[in-house]
């Protein structure tokens, strides 16, 4: 057998290939939206894809299950309790499917919504203890998957919370202890409160280190898992619904097209956004004014999709030979309406100077004196709730950056603002949101809570 685990670092999202190497049969088990690497590979190790395997409608990503299919001719595999709008092979529950001497074996999972299964891998079809199981967002390391993000859209947390409990203790808890546990996520990703940085583990490790999993009784648990969550990112819903849907397919190396400053001054005159991709401090030392700063070295498709909005035309900057990976990573979370980028954007900077301007960025010690000499001076937090709890600037209103474009009535745009995260990407994200509606005097500080925080210890 070959296992391959893929892990992409931006979205904390992880997708599989497994192959049988005796009939050189394989399938790919939730991939990402741009698939040309487990193109790459099967043609490398000699598999022939014939299942794209989807554990549930994800709601974080867009999957690529359209793409594969359309690449490979396979077939698209969900469990049978899912309805989708393109063809696909539902699976029951116990269900095996046999590549050769590899054997798949299919459970239905529900409780992080309600199609959910995960994939039990065998090397060989007699093994009594199987190579692994793929939890998909059922069962992450050290956590598992969060019950409310269905709330909006017809299921109650607390009713799938009760699913999870016992798809968990039913289906995956009653797997021997040393069956290798692969999710679909790592930590950072909101699909949960509490994942791990490692990537695989055991099913006998979770039962004895996984919180989630020691909860004494369904009540108790039902209490953990639905407490705490950090909030969803407003593209989840989309995503949701999108990823069972027909759709149009990407085409991941094909350039976005090249824009006069013209072209891009009438786009943004129309209502496009711009999205400048290059780090804060880059960012920072000047700008073209209306941009939002969302950085390509962070969390990008992630934050893009929790400020804007899916139905508006998207014009990118980036530095040059960055503007593909750009439209990609958008094209991840469906964000497909990337019209193009500014061709040769410094030099469009330097013989428009009149529309840039440099973002305030302030020390913690510059800040202290910017709250002590103005009264009215407005103080915003845009961490998470799990993170303002563990500590905060005082006065400070706190409101998630994903939650900020539904929150500007809150905040009063004439008054000097700053905002901070915990390290500097998230406040630059809200700082540029800020100005492009409006606020006129906007900093953030520098390190974020964590800097404020270290200057204040012996205060």
């Amino acid at each position: 057998m070959k296992f391959v685990q893929y892990y992409l670092d931006c979205l904390s999202h992880a997708s599989y290939l497994i192959g049988d190497e005796s009939s050189g049969r394989a399938v790919v088990v939730d991939p990402q939206r741009d698939v040309a690497e487990y193109l790459a590979d099967a043609e490398k190790f000699g598999f022939a894809i014939e299942l794209v395997i989807e554990t549930h409608f994800h709601a974080d990503f867009l999957s690529g299950h359209l793409e594969l299919a359309k690449a490979t001719g396979a077939k698209i595999v969900y469990s049978s309790v899912a309805e989708t709008e393109f063809e696909s092979m539902g699976v029951a529950d116990g269900e095996r499917y046999s590549l050769g001497e590899v054997t798949l074996e299919f459970r239905h999972t529900p409780g992080h919504t309600p199609e959910s299964m995960s994939i039990v891998v065998y090397e060989h079809a007699s093994d009594e203890v199987p190579y692994g199981v793929l939890t998909g967002d059922a069962l992450f390391i050290g956590d598992v998957g969060r019950p409310d993000l269905l709330a909006s859209i017809g299921f109650t947390r607390e009713e799938l919370a009760d699913k999870l409990y016992d798809s968990l203790h039913t289906k995956l808890m009653t797997l021997p202890d040393a069956t290798r546990v692969y999710p679909a996520h790592g930590a950072g990703s909101a699909c949960g409160k509490n994942l791990s940085t490692d990537l695989w583990s055991t099913m006998g490790e979770q039962k004895t280190t996984n919180y989630a999993l020691r909860a004494p009784d369904k009540a108790t648990f039902m209490e953990l898992v639905t407490e705490g969550q950090p909030p969803a990112p407003s593209y989840f819903v989309y995503d949701a619904i999108l990823n069972r849907k027909d759709r149009e397919l990407l085409d991941e190396n094909t350039m976005p097209p090249a824009m006069s400053w013209d072209d891009v001054s009438a786009a943004l005159a129309d209502g496009a956004v711009l999205v400048d991709g290059r780090s804060p401090e880059e960012f920072a030392t000047g700008h073209l004014r209306q941009a939002i700063n969302i950085g390509l070295e962070g969390r990008y498709a992630e934050f893009a999709g929790s400020v804007l909005s899916p139905d508006v035309d998207i014009v990118l900057f980036t530095e040059p030979g960055q503007e593909l990976e750009g439209r990609n990573r958008l094209a991840r979370i469906g964000f497909d309406r990337v019209i193009g980028y500014l061709d040769r954007p410094f030099e469009e900077m330097l013989a428009h100077s009149d529309d840039v301007q440099m973002a305030s960025r302030l020390t913690a010690q510059a800040f202290d004196q910017r709250a002590a000499e103005l009264a009215d001076l407005q103080i915003v937090d845009v961490r998470n709730p799990g993170e303002v709890a563990a500590g905060t600037i005082p006065n400070a209103t706190a409101i998630p950056v994903g939650q900020l474009p539904g929150r500007l009535a809150e905040l009063d745009p004439s008054r000097p603002t700053v905002v901070y995260c915990a390290g500097g990407y998230r406040s630059s994200v809200a700082a540029s949101l800020l100005r492009s509606n409006g606020f006129s005097d906007v900093s953030d500080i520098l390190g974020g809570y964590g800097a404020w925080a270290d200057s204040h210890q012996n205060a």
